[in-house]
């Protein structure tokens, strides 16, 4: 039974990423090597790739523009379509030639790209005389106008003419010629770094030859390097080349099959001091290794664009994964570039130290816990990204330590009693140095906030101060409540660290919106706080005594010398006021439970402003008595039942500082 080949069947079926689109331009001069090692004699062998342009459109396009490219022509002196090479050509999955990693699919990926091909051949017949076959081939009538002629030349050899450049593709390759022949050059290289010779390859475009030897001396910084390991009983062929640094590219792994490029790998940073541009004696260049295998050729697609290998596969002893192939390679890579890495490891270990002891000493204490390689980063990363590095490695270290906690408890199965408590004492210190780091945390965030109120409440570059709003956010985000805000989001510890232990806090609301008080004013203090004991101590053992105090805190902007009576106007009277509305309402617990003597609630009142001249009048006229240093007020004003303290900006930076300071200085953290 014979079975019939659809070819449009299989072109469909055959997957080309539109990326790809030079991939069969490639695979053709990858033919033509090949052709040229078949041949007899000793000429030596060349391959032309000639780009070719629509000329038509010259003239309508910029005078900068390369006209589109509407095909390629590649010609080679090899050996030509004898009668074995041209029935190969015509049997889809041949496989003739699989010696050499040929699948007998590459004319197919010809027509994903191209809408004909036009062949034109010298070869040798079988009684060694010179003959001409000439054929075409698209996807509609697959080979056809095939005709043997002849000989025009006394020398074999091929043309190929690939007509009808897809637009889809060619808007995703490079239009320069010489970006084309850097990327040929990258898909042959294994021709030019193995031990055996290669022909000439040029690249033409437009009467400009590129010559790939040329191109190829340009872009070696060194020789390269053979080495051969064994990975699961199969060889794997390393190939480890230094490129010049000048040319455009990054560290990376390159998987070859079929002595082609498949799949590369970005391997920049994934090798402790990999980073950028490296240097040894000769200068600097950037590295790729060339792995190339049997296992490899026997996995690759057929398109040749990836691999059938899984990337990570547990419990299959036989299956070798790309993630194992890449840690052995890796591994060799280490060793091989070792000596130019240690300048680099030694820079990204010190970076790490020097932003965790400047920045983030909460990471201090689990460093001994991440692997060493991990506390190694290219030392141009920005705070941030190794802020976020080192988040990913502390929350590695507690998922560790939270699965740990699950089994500590039980002892495992005939595990002898020193073991167990040995185990147990690891865990302990370990959830010990996580806790240490947590507090490390929180103390690094206070340091962070004052540093941020200390640059809010500077002269902007215009000459101006930051509004009020910026201050209002640090300390609590605008129009939000207690119930809409995790304790985190507040930093009410600037003003009063007792702000932090309230039972409901309002931030920018208007009064009649709280749900603490039935007031119907619409006014809205900038931030307002009702504090509630529900079982206080006393001395006479009144446990149930309902105790409460209302906290009102006013901001102003940054040197603000506006000031003058009235409330409107007035921040002293402002706090006082929104004081007495709130009073005067029917004021609730959060959850509704009626405090009674409303008007005995001792009240709080906070002006946080600079102390221009008008704010300094206004303090006097309330009759409050200026503070030691000269950065505030206070007093006790008697008809509202309220301490009021005024507290200048300077003074609210330096108080934080001062509160902090005893923890700031066991972090290493600088005050100014």
């Amino acid at each position: 039974m014979s079975l019939q080949t659809n070819l449009k069947g299989r072109l469909r079926n055959t997957s080309l990423p539109k990326s790809h689109g030079l991939l069969p331009v490639f695979e053709a001069v990858v033919n033509s090597i090949h052709a040229i090692e078949e041949r007899v004699g000793n000429a030596a062998g060349k391959i032309v790739l000639q780009i070719n342009r629509d000329v038509q459109e010259d003239l309508e396009l910029d005078a900068k523009a390369l006209p589109p490219i509407v095909g390629f022509t590649i010609k080679d002196n090899g050996c030509g379509f004898d009668s074995k090479n041209f029935k190969s050509f015509e049997t889809l999955d041949s496989d003739h030639k699989i010696d050499k990693g040929c699948r007998g699919v590459g004319r197919l990926m010809w027509l994903k790209v191209f809408d004909v091909v036009e062949s034109e051949s010298h070869f040798f017949d079988e009684d060694n005389e010179i003959n001409k076959r000439f054929f075409r081939f698209d996807d509609k009538s697959g080979v056809h106008d095939d005709k043997v002629l002849a000989a025009s030349q006394d020398q074999t050899g091929t043309t190929i003419k690939l007509i009808g450049f897809d637009e889809s593709f060619r808007k995703k390759v490079p239009a320069k010629g010489e970006s084309i022949a850097n990327q040929l050059l990258e898909h042959v290289l294994w021709y030019f770094v193995r031990n055996e010779e290669s022909p000439k390859i040029l690249v033409a475009d437009m009467g400009e030859n590129v010559d790939l030897d040329a191109l190829y001396e340009q872009h070696m910084h060194a020789s390269a390097y053979h080495e051969t390991i064994v990975i699961k009983g199969q060889d794997f062929e390393l190939t480890h080349i230094k490129f010049r640094a000048s040319v455009n590219k990054k560290h990376q792994l390159a998987l070859c099959a079929s002595s082609r490029l498949v799949k590369e790998e970005i391997i920049q940073g994934k090798i402790p001091g990999l980073y950028g541009k490296i240097a040894d004696s000769s200068g600097e260049f950037t590295y790729t290794c060339y792995v190339a295998s049997e296992y490899l050729d026997n996995h690759v697609r057929t398109e040749r664009t990836s691999f059938y290998i899984a990337e990570d596969v547990e419990d299959i002893l036989d299956e070798i994964t790309l993630k194992e192939i890449r840690e052995a390679v890796l591994d060799r890579t280490k060793e091989y570039l070792k000596d130019v890495l240690c300048e680099n490891v030694t820079a990204g270990r010190k970076r790490v130290e020097d932003f965790i002891n400047e920045h983030a000493p909460r990471y201090r204490p689990i460093t001994s816990y991440v692997e060493g390689d991990m506390l190694i980063v290219d030392p141009e990363k920005s705070d941030k990204d190794i802020e976020l590095h080192l988040h990913a490695e502390w929350y590695k270290v507690e998922r560790q330590l939270v699965s740990e906690g699950h089994d500590i408890m039980q002892p495992q199965s005939e595990e002898h009693e020193e073991t167990y408590k040995e185990r147990l004492g690891d865990y302990l210190r370990k959830a010990e140095d996580i806790k240490k780091s947590d507090l490390a945390n929180y103390v690094s965030h206070r340091k962070v906030i004052i540093d941020l109120l200390t640059k809010s409440i500077e002269r902007l570059d215009h000459g101006k101060y930051a509004r009020e709003e910026m201050i209002h956010e640090l300390i609590m985000p605008m129009r939000k409540d207690s119930s809409e805000l995790f304790l985190d989001s507040c930093n009410l510890w600037l003003v009063d660290e007792r702000l932090a232990f309230h039972n409901y806090m309002a931030s920018d609301k208007t009064i009649n919106a709280m749900p603490i008080t039935n007031s119907d004013s619409g006014k809205e203090p900038d931030l307002l706080s009702l504090k509630v004991f529900d079982n206080p101590i006393l001395v006479n053992d009144q446990h149930s005594f309902p105790l409460a105090s209302i906290t009102v805190i006013e901001i102003k902007r940054p040197m603000r010398n506006d000031m003058r009576e009235g409330e409107d106007k007035d921040p002293i009277d402002q706090a006082l006021s929104y004081l007495e509305r709130i009073r005067d309402g029917k004021v609730t617990t959060k959850s509704g439970r009626p405090i009674p003597k409303n008007s005995d609630i001792p009240g709080y009142c906070y002006v946080l402003c600079d102390l221009t001249e008008s704010m300094h009048r206004r303090c006097r006229r309330a009759n409050l008595r200026i503070t030691s240093d000269g950065m505030g007020y206070f007093g006790y004003n008697e008809p509202s039942h309220a301490y009021i303290e005024v507290i200048s900006f300077d003074q609210l930076v330096k108080a934080a500082n001062e509160r902090n300071r005893a923890f700031f200085d066991k972090l290493g953290l600088p005050v100014a």
